[in-house]
């Protein structure tokens, strides 16, 4: 899959529905933490010992830390010129009549900020809760979340744990309700709302070119999407810092910076009709 940028346009020119499905490297490169491979602790935990159902249950108080720290240092990231490129993509191609959705593994809402509409995130949001009792599903921007949150969270392996009674911890705000809340996102162990897939499955159906961005292709089952639509003989672009198990399954490969990479890829092409 070496075939260049040139070959890659003119694929890009006629396509009229494309896939987009992101991962942690395009956030990356805004400043967000991956927290997969080295220098993925918080504290003295790897991310996989605290996004657990299970970790919730023990300790909510130390989840909600992990995720209140989190929730604050993506308050203060902004979109890099891949997202705006992805976003810009999506506006200007809607008026010729055609559609770019992006699927996100990203929980950030950079996507979103950058002004991305056909969004589905399958690993939800970092700004949503969930009920524990109720199930309700909210947006959630508050900073911080709780009051007794506030100044919490903070990631050097030296700081106490705040043990705040679940009380005081994010409540339900459903009438007469007062569940616990728990951040909206998938954990590990847990499965991939099957609404969002069913909406991902059309869309990976319909799709006449796939992009693949900064994503390792390990991660299940979103490592399938990009290899069934090249089953399906759809050419299918990876753009990612360095080839993964995926690579050879693909017609384009683009190595490097998503945010260097993406937005000559994805630029208005000569002959395009603005109207």
């Amino acid at each position: 899959p070496r075939i260049g940028m040139a070959d890659f346009r003119e694929v890009f020119a006629k396509a009229k529905h494309i896939a987009i499905i992101t991962g942690a490297g395009v956030s990356a490169e805004s400043g967000v933490p991956t927290f997969r491979g080295a220098g993925g602790f918080w504290r003295k935990w790897q991310a996989q010992e605290l996004a657990t159902p299970e970790a919730f249950a023990r300790n909510p108080s130390r989840v909600w830390e992990f995720y209140h720290y989190r929730r604050e240092v993506m308050l203060s990231k902004h979109p890099n010129p891949a997202h705006i490129a992805i976003a810009e993509c999506e506006r200007r191609l809607s008026k010729q009549g055609r559609s770019v959705v992006v699927i996100t593994q990203n929980i950030d809402e950079l996507h979103r900020k950058a002004g991305t509409k056909h969004l589905l995130e399958i690993h939800g949001s970092l700004f949503k809760t969930r009920c524990t009792n109720c199930g309700n599903v909210a947006a959630n921007y508050k900073s911080p979340i709780c009051p007794a949150l506030a100044g919490k969270g903070a990631p050097d392996p030296e700081t106490e744990d705040a043990t705040i009674p679940v009380e005081d911890l994010p409540q339900c705000e459903e009438d007469g309700c007062n569940g616990l809340l728990r951040p909206h996102v998938v954990w590990f162990g847990e499965t991939l709302d099957p609404d969002i897939l069913t909406e991902v499955e059309k869309e990976l159906e319909i799709c006449d070119l796939c992009l693949v961005v900064g994503t390792s292709s390990v991660v299940y089952p979103a490592a399938m999407f990009a290899p069934q639509v090249s089953a399906r003989g759809v050419p299918v672009a990876e753009f990612n810092m360095e080839a993964t198990p995926a690579t050879n399954r693909f017609r384009f490969h683009f190595p490097g910076p998503c945010g260097t990479t993406l937005p000559p890829a994805l630029a208005r092409h000569q002959t395009e009709i603005i109207t």
